[in-house]
């Protein structure tokens, strides 16, 4: 069957043609819509739910919204794990499903028992309802809105957050590939009627006529309409309140024909509920930002591309003396990751490309298996795209090209012997060489077929992975697969024709250089082969020795799951004493920024997040912190050679902090922690029981 496919090729060049320049171009397109990121996305198949209930403390959150949530959830097929965390004010119940579990039936599934949940909580502690469907390395674009020098007065915690939420998040939503845009820090605006109880009391009056009074006062109501002739008029009350002083002006009750307004009994004031969260920067004071949140399965590169094309759109509405800063922008480290890959794969192409030429002594024959190289990766790229599988730093990095072209060096090798052997010199007519292709065909297709089925078989077990490793693990080997049965189909059909359109032309049959390379090595080794032979005994024993020494050498080596990316920037997470208060956090976090910034020259900006954000993705108590540390490129750096080394150094600067611990991470390593575990540490203790006292 194999001779036949390349006698097929032989007869068909058109067909062949035509059929590599398809490939070629279906490869192209989806090179261009293949998804790129940095790492594979190894967050579990999860939802998760969460409930605000501001007045409720964290005994109440589980009593009455966690439990009853987990509970409905618990009735749910496919579920791996249910685990959950009750705060003041906060719910998030996360519920872990089998990987087979499409998300979207998933998320169904969750919202059906939802609705159940909801019949167990009692009215009025909230309402629960799902987080966009995003994963750990959803959170793509993280920027602050910075006043401009000149304009720090004007533009308060509260404006900032205003502008944020009005205006810089609206103009955001909408881009293809953004689940939500969560805001974080500041002062959320709200209008407070402030009461003056002596005064309520004085005038005979309750909260509840305040209440009521305030409610019916602003809504618009609807009159149906009128016809006055060929024409109709649509009639309309107007009462919503547009202004402090519409408020002010509400009658809340007329005694004896006096109208009684709330300004009498109480002061229209601004305020903000009750904060669960906080930014700050450099050392400077509470700053105002947000966070956009990716589409679970979208491309990460195309996405933040529409975002900063939205950016560069919102920054000319903004207002004047205001910008907006990206602190935290994925498509550096996939931009770095990249072209880390790209470099690789480049300089390896090169090398084997170097060594094709060399070793096979005719440039054409090394030019046809070269070519292999781009239309196996094409092809690749065509069914990376297919199943699924996104161009990052494990699925690209592990591709050796010297596999790749191990089918077509033994198809044109054996067409080269095979045309030195028959002693044809000059021009060797098409059907000469056909004939002689065919027979190297038929004599060393079988080895080039077997040697690459062997190697594709090597990663069946890598195939089989499941959980976190096979989400590491397997687009490496559905990569190197795809490469390895692109360049086989090449290998019998493209290479064939190729070998007969350029390899007409036998100019000399002498000794060339790379018979030399050959004769050199196969002398070397003649010696030592028979030197080997005689001698069994003394190689076995010292073969023994050396995998000896090799086995208790590998256990003293220690072992990681895989190494840590170099992100580029760092992250630390800041915790106080349990009950401390969230001024007390900023406090904290603006002290540590000011040391960061002035004992490490390194550090670009500093940005921490306390607390929780206005979509929960990260649900912290106010006692907690996440640090973002921006670095200069590492050629830059003079406190520490190395990333470890470094977060030892800023640990123990920030040891003064007196009731402050530090753990240093990086940005995304701490949020696939969190979203895998439920803890950002590397190492966790769990206490099970009910009495807290034992």
């Amino acid at each position: 069957m194999i001779n036949r496919v390349i006698e097929f090729s032989l007869k068909n060049r058109l067909i062949i043609g035509l059929l590599t320049l398809a490939m070629i171009a279906w490869g192209a397109y989806n090179f261009t819509i293949l998804p790129i990121d940095a790492v594979p996305d190894i967050t579990d198949n999860q939802v998760q739910v969460i409930t605000v209930s501001p007045s409720l403390a964290p005994q109440e959150i589980e009593q009455f919204i966690t439990f009853p949530v987990e509970v409905a959830m618990a009735n749910i097929q496919d579920v791996k794990e249910i685990r959950s965390i009750s705060r003041f004010g906060l719910s998030v119940v996360t519920i872990v499903f089998k990987d087979r579990l499409d998300p979207y039936l998933a998320r169904q599934l969750v919202s059906e028992q939802i609705k159940m949940a909801e019949g167990d909580i009692p009215k009025g502690y909230g309402q629960p309802e799902m987080m966009p469907i995003t994963t750990g390395l959803g959170e793509i674009y993280q920027y602050v809105l910075e006043p401009e020098p000149g304009y720090e007065k004007i533009y308060t915690p509260m404006k900032l957050r205003t502008i944020q939420d009005w205006i810089v998040k609206r103009q955001l939503s909408g881009i293809p590939g953004i689940v939500e845009i969560s805001s974080f820090g500041g002062f959320l605006k709200q209008y407070e009627v402030s009461i003056r109880p002596r005064t309520l009391v004085g005038m005979d009056l309750s909260i509840t006529e305040i209440f009521e009074a305030l409610e019916k006062n602003n809504q618009n109501s609807g009159g149906s309409y009128i016809e006055k002739g060929p024409d109709a008029y649509y009639i309309r009350a107007e009462g919503l309140v547009e202004n402090m002083d519409d408020i002010r002006n509400i009658v809340i009750k007329n005694i004896n024909g006096i109208p009684i307004l709330v300004s009498d009994v109480a002061e229209v004031i601004l305020g903000t509920p009750p904060r669960f969260g906080a930014m700050t920067k450099d050392g400077k004071g509470e700053a105002v930002g947000g966070i956009t949140l990716m589409l679970k399965g979208a491309s990460s590169s195309q996405v933040i591309q529409a975002v900063k094309e939205r950016i560069e759109h919102v920054k000319k509405t903004l207002p004047e003396g205001l910008r907006i800063h990206a602190y935290l922008d994925r498509s550096e480290l996939i931009s770095k990751t990249i072209n880390t890959v790209r470099n690789n794969l480049i300089e390896g192409g090169l090398i084997v490309i170097f060594v094709l030429i060399l070793l096979l002594g005719n440039y054409r024959a090394g030019l046809i298996v070269a070519s292999v190289i781009p239309l196996s990766m094409l092809f690749a790229f065509s069914f990376m795209n297919l199943f699924g599988v996104s161009a990052n730093l494990m699925s690209l990095g592990a591709i050796d090209f010297g596999l790749i072209v191990d089918g077509s060096v033994i198809i044109v090798e054996g067409i080269i012997y095979q045309i030195h052997r028959s002693g044809l010199k000059g021009r060797i007519s098409r059907k000469e060489l056909d004939q002689n292709i065919s027979m190297a065909g038929s004599r060393v297709s079988k080895s080039a077929v077997f040697g690459v089925i062997i190697i594709l078989i090597v990663y069946i077990p890598i195939l089989s992975f499941t959980g976190i490793e096979g989400k590491m693990f397997k687009p490496m080997a559905q990569t190197v697969s795809f490469a390895l049965l692109g360049a086989l189909i090449l290998s019998l059909t493209y290479v064939p024709v190729m070998a007969s359109l350029m390899l007409g032309n036998a100019k000399s049959l002498k000794t060339n250089f790379a018979d030399r390379i050959i004769n050199f090595l196969e002398k070397s080794h003649r010696p030592v082969l028979k030197f080997a032979l005689n001698n069994k005994l003394t190689f076995l024993i010292i073969v023994i020795l050396i995998l000896v020494l090799s086995i208790w050498k590998f256990t003293r080596m220690g072992g990681e799951f895989i190494p840590t990316l170099e992100e580029g920037d760092l992250a630390a997470q800041m915790t106080l004493q349990p009950g401390s208060s969230l001024s007390q956090s900023i406090a904290s976090s603006t002290k540590a920024e000011k040391i960061l910034l002035e004992k490490f020259p390194e550090v670009v900006e500093v940005v921490s997040k306390i607390g929780t954000a206005e979509v929960p993705t990260d649900p912290m108590a106010v006692e907690d912190a996440d640090i973002m540390i921006i670095m200069k490129p590492k050629s830059e750096w003079v406190s520490a050679d190395t990333k470890d080394e470094l977060m030892e150094k800023m640990k123990a600067a920030l040891n003064v902090l007196p009731g402050v611990s530090f753990e240093f991470t990086q940005p995304i390593q701490l949020r696939f922690n969190e979203l895998m575990t439920g803890v950002k540490s590397d190492v966790a203790v769990k206490i099970y029981g009910d009495d807290l006292d034992l």
